[in-house]
């Protein structure tokens, strides 16, 4: 409360005072009145306030305090009425009443006139403030006494509801029902208007009235919640404030702008709490916060997210984090979930997505420079040099678009992290918006395990540890997205076999890390069969080491000219029918005819593997190999021998021209009959060693770019080269993106090996339960499948159904509520 209240020490009264007859209230009522007269007229310097306590002290203590307290309370009514409330209204200037009842004033008339009010009651207020405390320290054994003994108020508590009731609420005259309060009111809220509009008002004056609202109570038992700023000025204050931000909000939203709406509404929340602490009370600092919230912000953010020429989707296209950063506190205030801003963040990444999708299929599907020749082009056209080794067009279309998707993260990771405060439920909407459109792409498993394969034979040269570190950190994060985890799979095994094989990865150490990294995301389930390659790979040049020593430890008769280096790979876990030992009708293909020399070798190795693992079977896989030859031409400048690095068929192909005299052909139909290689096979091989320029170790007739059947092929007597070791690169046999026909055989395996994948787990869930209903089996099956791939819940059925069929299952209950028992 205030500091004049503060209840002092009562002294007992001398003895004298107790002794006496009869006490005449009334001369001392008399006397007592004039003295609290003089103090409210500033007139109390020559009073004896020792005196004064004295006198109240012996009304008490006679049985007196009744009357006392009454007299006091009419004293102090009769003042307010009769001498405080005249000289406020006759400061009351005309022009405010006026401008009450619709008169126009200007902003200074209106200010100027306001603040001669609230001078008036501010002075009005302290001078009573300041008398009540006095008479109150006059009147303290009353208070003590007959106030606490009869639970009455104290007379300074119900003085200032006087002061309430008969100065501000009374009305005010010739103006029937309008009263200072309500004038008063209305001048506070008129001055935080202009203060809003960005006119100089007097805050400390504002202060001062609010604070005697503050000190004012609806009630005399003066509780928090009656005080009569809270109960009558507060709710129009914010009711003003409501009316006013609506006003504001559809205007700023007429603007189209925003940026600017998000600057103005985080200003305006700013300004109302400075306006609270200094000029208002800080009790309505939360009550205007939600005002503005909900009036303002609630209301007008959801258009403004979704503005086209300025909300977020221009902040996100502009990179403009300050921006957004704004709209995320705006959202915050509003919806702890921030569910418009997530909604609008999620479809422009899904819309950005979807336009990398496209770009990405166009691309692939375009004709590239070659296909669009003519046949006539094609038949007059020469083989001209070519840069080595250009990256294929559809290729390149799978690095762009993996490239694209990383960017897009990072771009997104920023906003995230820089304007969104790393929120959670964004992040989340933000995951669930990118694995929307990287599965919403067909070949997004495909693409991402290209741009590993890129990356590995190439694309980590001259990178540090740390570097290949965030490169297959960043590959990972979109293997996180593929909800088609076992297609990466088949795909990421199929390139890994030929890096492998081909011995065309750059370090082992980093495919290694990968396949770490690999398990680490998406469980040890996914990296067996990978893992199981590297062993293969680890065990074959063991055993190909023990080869070498066995024949070096054989007679000379027995001994081989040749040196032999073999990968035996196990079946079961590598990407056979990717790479190539089935042909298109799933039929076996033919085996290679290998010419006699290498023949023997190779039944050499198999005989000493059978011996060591026996009931075992070798297929050679003559496509996936690689031979070093020691080739002569005759008319070759300088030494006549060079070293050629070819692939197993090219060996096969050149090893057949050996045998033929000089000047001699072979034709297509020949070479394929001697050596049994697959069409496609040897015409890619054909054309790497007689069509392209720089390992022409063939001649082909008629010389044209693509090969036929009916071509003549001549050993080339007059090639020549500057390099000693001369390595022959096998014609790529067309992109290294599917085609149509490639792609819809991969799905018919995976969707078999899915097919198994889902008994597998129907039986294993139903063997551990023993018996399930249809629904819980359902779910089982598919959490336990949700990290490979998506089941589809009709193929689910199917092989409930197949299961039935072979007696794994048998079914209970009835048809309504079907359930299953495990049958052992």
């Amino acid at each position: 409360m205030f500091a004049g209240r503060g209840r002092g020490k009562i002294r007992p009264p001398r003895r004298a005072i107790l002794s006496g007859g009869e006490l005449d209230f009334e001369r001392e009522w008399s006397s007592l009145s004039v003295s609290l007269r003089n103090i409210h007229t500033k007139n109390a310097s020559t009073l004896s306030f020792e005196e004064l306590y004295r006198n109240a002290y012996k009304l008490v203590l006679k049985k007196k305090g009744e009357p006392l307290y009454n007299r006091v309370k009419e004293f102090e009514q009769d003042w307010l009425a009769n001498e405080v409330r005249p000289q406020i209204l006759e400061e009351l200037p005309p022009s405010l009443l006026a401008a009450y009842n619709g008169a126009h004033l200007t902003v200074n008339e209106k200010r100027v006139a306001g603040e001669r009010l609230l001078r008036s009651l501010k002075s009005a207020w302290e001078d009573h403030n300041l008398t009540m405390n006095m008479i109150t320290d006059v009147l303290m054994y009353m208070d003590r006494v007959y106030c606490s003994d009869n639970r009455k108020p104290s007379i300074f508590t119900a003085s200032m509801g006087q002061f309430r009731d008969h100065v501000l609420r009374a009305s005010l005259p010739d103006h029937g029902s309008l009263t200072l309060a309500a004038l008063l009111y209305r001048v506070i809220l008129d001055q935080i208007q202009m203060d809003r509009d960005g006119d100089i008002i007097n805050t400390a004056l504002l202060r001062s009235c609010a604070y005697m609202l503050e000190g004012l109570y609806e009630t005399e038992d003066e509780q928090e919640q009656n005080k009569l700023y809270i109960t009558s000025f507060e709710p129009e204050f914010l009711a003003a404030s409501a009316e006013y931000y609506r006003f504001e909000g559809s205007s700023m939203v007429a603007r189209g702008d925003a940026s600017n709406f998000c600057k103005q509404a985080l200003q305006a929340a700013m300004n109302e709490q400075d306006r609270c602490r200094s000029t208002l009370s800080t009790l309505t600092a939360p009550k205007i916060r939600a005002v503005v919230e909900n009036d303002l912000v609630k209301k007008n953010l959801p258009e403004m997210i979704s503005q086209e020429s300025t909300g977020v989707k221009h902040m996100l296209d502009n990179d403009r984090l300050p921006d957004l950063e704004m709209v995320y506190e705006l959202s915050s205030w509003v919806d702890p979930r921030k569910e418009e801003l997530k909604k609008a963040v999620q479809k422009r990444i899904v819309e950005q997505g979807e336009d990398i999708n496209s770009t990405a299929k166009n691309a692939s599907d375009a004709p590239s420079e070659k296909a669009s020749k003519t046949d006539a082009d094609k038949g007059n056209e020469t083989a001209k040099a070519a840069p080595e080794k250009p990256i294929n067009q559809q290729t390149a279309a799978a690095i762009k678009w993996v490239d694209d998707v990383l960017q897009l993260k990072d771009k997104y990771d920023q906003v995230l992290e820089n304007a969104f405060k790393s929120d959670q439920g964004l992040q989340t909407g933000f995951t669930r918006s990118f694995s929307d459109f990287i599965n919403g792409f067909e070949r997004s498993s495909e693409y991402l395990s290209l741009f590993f394969d890129e990356n590995m034979k190439k694309g980590i040269k001259g990178k540090t540890e740390t570097e290949v570190d965030m490169l297959l950190d960043k590959g990972i994060t979109l293997l996180r997205y593929i909800s088609d985890k076992d297609m990466f799979e088949r795909y990421y095994k199929k390139h890994l076999s030929r890096r492998l094989l081909m011995k065309r990865s750059i370090s082992m150490d980093a495919e290694r890390q990968m396949i770490s990294k690999m398990k680490m995301e998406v469980g040890n389930t996914f990296t067996q069969r990978i893992e199981a390659m590297f062993r293969d790979m680890s065990i074959s040049e063991d055993l190909t080491a023990s080869y070498k020593k066995r024949m070096r430890d054989l007679d000379g008769a027995d001994s081989q000219k040749a040196d032999l280096d073999v990968n035996v790979l196990t079946a079961t876990m590598w990407p056979l029918d990717a790479m190539g030992p089935l042909d298109r009708d799933g039929e076996k293909k033919p085996t290679c005819i290998f010419p006699p020399g290498i023949d023997r070798i190779r039944q050499s190795f198999e005989k000493f593997y059978l011996d060591k693992h026996s009931g075992r079977q070798l297929t050679w896989q003559g496509n996936m190999g690689t031979a070093d030859l020691r080739a002569y031409f005759s008319e070759m400048k300088g030494k006549k021998t060079r070293d050629l690095n070819v692939s197993t068929y090219c060996m096969v192909i050149l090893l057949l021209f050996n045998d033929l005299p000089p000047g001699n052909h072979l034709s297509y139909e020949e070479i394929q009959a001697r050596t049994n290689i697959p069409d496609n096979e040897l015409m890619r091989n054909l054309q790497s060693l007689a069509v392209a320029p720089k390992t022409r170790i063939l001649v082909k007739e008629p010389m044209s770019k693509d090969v036929k059947k009916d071509d003549k092929f001549y050993f080339n007597e007059k090639f020549t080269s500057q390099f000693q070791r001369i390595k022959v690169g096998v014609v790529a046999s067309g992109n290294k993106v599917e085609n149509v026909d490639e792609r819809q055989q991969t799905e018919q395996r995976l969707d078999e090996e899915r097919g198994h994948a889902i008994e597998a787990a129907i039986v294993r869930t139903m063997k551990q339960r023993k018996e399930l209903k249809h629904q819980q089996l359902i779910t089982e099956v598919i959490q336990q499948l949700t990290a490979r791939f998506s089941p589809d819940v009709n193929l689910l059925k199917k092989k409930i159904e197949s299961l039935i069929e072979r007696e794994y299952l048998e079914r209970v209950g009835d048809i309504d509520r079907p359930a299953y028992r495990y049958m052992a």
